[in-house]
C-alpha cells in the first residue's frame, strides 16, 4: 500500500516534467544580434555641454516561435540603473525600447507587465521596457497567446561625460538575458563600447636641442659652480579634444645631477665618473597662451592630481613627480582646465659644477637629456 501511494504521488511529476520539455522543444526564442558593439568612443567626439553623451541606438529582432499556441510573455533580467534604464558598467546606462510587435502575422500592441499573469500596466504600440518587468502581446486590450511572436527593440546607451575622462583605454561589456516564461527559453543579449582617452602630443622647438655653444676653463669657476646663460624652447601641447593635463619631466641621465632634488636633472658624468652638473626646465605662465583662454595661471599637485595647489602666475620648474598644469582662474584649487592646444616658452638654466671637481684633460660634452611627459587627468 506504501508503495502504491508513493507511485501516485510521483506520477503526476514525472508527466509534468515531459510536458515542459515538449513545449521547450517546440518552441524556439531567437536574437537577430546578441552582441550589441557601440564601437570606440574618444574625446575627439566634442562633448556638447550635457552631463551623459549618448553612445547611440543599435537594433535587433526577437523572435519566439511555437508549434501550439502559446503564452508569449517576455522578461528581461539587467540589473537596473533607473526606473527605466539598466546598469552598463561604472557610468553608463542603457534603455530598451520595444516596438512593431507582431503575433501570428498580425500586428498587436504590447503590454507591460510586472510578473507573469498579472494584467498590463501600461500598453502601447512602443513601449521602453522597464528594469523588473515583462511585455505581453495585447489584442483588443487583453493579453494574447499565439505560435509566433515578433518584435523589433531599439537599444539606446549612454555613458556621463566623467566616464569618457580616461588614463587608460578600456572595454565595457554588460549582458542581459531575455526570458520566455512559458516555454522556458533564455537568449543572452552582450552590450559592449570601447573607450580610449584622448591624444595629446608635445613638441619642442628645434627638435628639443639646446646648444649652449663652446665653453674654455676660463668661463667657469675653479671652486664655485657656474651658471650658464639661460636657453628657450617653446613647448606645443596638442590634443585631438580639449583634455584636462599635467606634465612631468624624467631625467634620462638619472644619478648624475649635482644636487638630488625634484626640480634638478643631470647633465651626464666625465671620463672619470664626476658629475658635470645639472639644469632645470622652467615654465612661465605669463608666456604661456592655450585655446582662447584670455590668459594662463599654472597649478600644481604632489599628490598625483587629488588635490591642487592655489592657482597663480609665478614661474615654476617641471619637476619629476610633482603635477604641473594650468588653469584660466587665478587663486583656484580646482585643478586645470580642458585644453586641446597649449604653447609656453620653457627656460633651460644650466648650471656647471666647479672645475676642480671634473677632468679636463680631455673635452667634454654637456650630456642633458630628459623627457617630457603627459599626464591624463
Amino acid at each position: 500500500m506504501n508503495l502504491s501511494r508513493l507511485l501516485l504521488i510521483l506520477a503526476p511529476l514525472v508527466s509534468c516534467a515531459f510536458t515542459s520539455l515538449a513545449v521547450a522543444d517546440e518552441c524556439q526564442l531567437n536574437l537577430s544580434q546578441p552582441v550589441l558593439d557601440y564601437g570606440l568612443m574618444n574625446r575627439a567626439i566634442r562633448p556638447d555641454g550635457a552631463p551623459e553623451r549618448n553612445l547611440g541606438v543599435r537594433n535587433l529582432s526577437l523572435n519566439l516561435s511555437c508549434s501550439q499556441p502559446t503564452d508569449v510573455s517576455l522578461f528581461y533580467r539587467a540589473m537596473a540603473a533607473t526606473a527605466e534604464r539598466f546598469h552598463f558598467a561604472d557610468r553608463g546606462s542603457y534603455q530598451i525600447r520595444i516596438r512593431d510587435a507582431v503575433l501570428d502575422g498580425h500586428s498587436v500592441d504590447i503590454g507591460l507587465i510586472a510578473a507573469p499573469g498579472q494584467p498590463p500596466t501600461q500598453t502601447a504600440s512602443t513601449l521602453t521596457w522597464r528594469p523588473g518587468h515583462g511585455v505581453v502581446a495585447v489584442q483588443a486590450g487583453a493579453p494574447s497567446q499565439g505560435r509566433t511572436f515578433s518584435a523589433q527593440l531599439e537599444v539606446t546607451a549612454w555613458v556621463q561625460e566623467q566616464g569618457m575622462q580616461l588614463r587608460d583605454a578600456l572595454t565595457w561589456e554588460t549582458t542581459g538575458v531575455f526570458d520566455a516564461i512559458a516555454p522556458g527559453l533564455t537568449r543572452e543579449a552582450t552590450l559592449r563600447a570601447r573607450f580610449a582617452p584622448a591624444a595629446c602630443e608635445p613638441t619642442l622647438s628645434n627638435g628639443g636641442l639646446v646648444d649652449f655653444g663652446t665653453l674654455t676653463k676660463n668661463d667657469l669657476s675653479a671652486d664655485k659652480s657656474t651658471r650658464l646663460p639661460p636657453k628657450s624652447l617653446t613647448l606645443t601641447v596638442g590634443c585631438d579634444a580639449p583634455t584636462p593635463f599635467a606634465l612631468v619631466m624624467h631625467d634620462n641621465r638619472l644619478g648624475s645631477a649635482t644636487v638630488n632634488s625634484e626640480i634638478y636633472y643631470g647633465l651626464g658624468k666625465d671620463r672619470r665618473d664626476n658629475k658635470i652638473g645639472l639644469y632645470s626646465l622652467n615654465v612661465d605662465p605669463n608666456d604661456a597662451s592655450a585655446d582662447r583662454y584670455p590668459r594662463l595661471y599654472r597649478t600644481d599637485s604632489t599628490t598625483g592630481g587629488k588635490a591642487w595647489s592655489s592657482s597663480n602666475s609665478n614661474p615654476i620648474p617641471i619637476g619629476k613627480t610633482s603635477y604641473l598644469a594650468f588653469t584660466d582662474s587665478a587663486g583656484s584649487n580646482a585643478g586645470p582646465v580642458l585644453i586641446q592646444t597649449l604653447s609656453t616658452r620653457v627656460t633651460v638654466q644650466a648650471v656647471i659644477a666647479p672645475t676642480n671637481n671634473l677632468d679636463l684633460s680631455s673635452a667634454i660634452d654637456l650630456d642633458g637629456a630628459g623627457t617630457i611627459e603627459i599626464i591624463y587627468l
